[in-house]
């Protein structure tokens, strides 16, 4: 396990926060929360994956805006001081990251070089 003490956390802007509360504004959704993690692939070589799911072991937990953020802990090096947001629109809409510790991103924003 890495120590994670160090790094600045992860976090949701309000808007991405207000997104993740209406996700799980369900019955019994109360230890729920929006999980983020790290996948080999995508045309970067690395890919953003996100589930709402319950904290799972190793997971770090971030609170933003009353919300929970979990993020997977051997992907917390690769996402430390990110920003996740959320765009609603006609075209686009959906989860952005802002990620300083990417060299090179995808045009579709979802896989990353580190």
């Amino acid at each position: 396990m890495s120590d994670t003490s160090t790094l600045p956390a992860v976090s949701l802007t309000e808007s991405a926060a207000r997104h993740v509360a209406e996700i799980i504004g369900q019955p019994n959704a109360e230890n729920k929360g929006l999980r983020i993690y790290i996948e080999t692939g995508g045309c970067s070589g690395m890919s953003y994956a996100m589930e709402i799911s319950p904290r799972k072991p190793g997971d770090e937990e971030f609170t933003c805006f009353g919300m929970k953020l979990f993020v997977e802990d051997r992907g917390l090096v690769y996402l430390s001081g990110s920003i996740i947001d959320y765009k609603d629109g006609l075209t686009g809409a959906g989860f952005r990251i802002t990620n300083p510790n990417a060299k090179q991103t995808c045009g579709c924003g979802k896989s990353f070089e580190a």
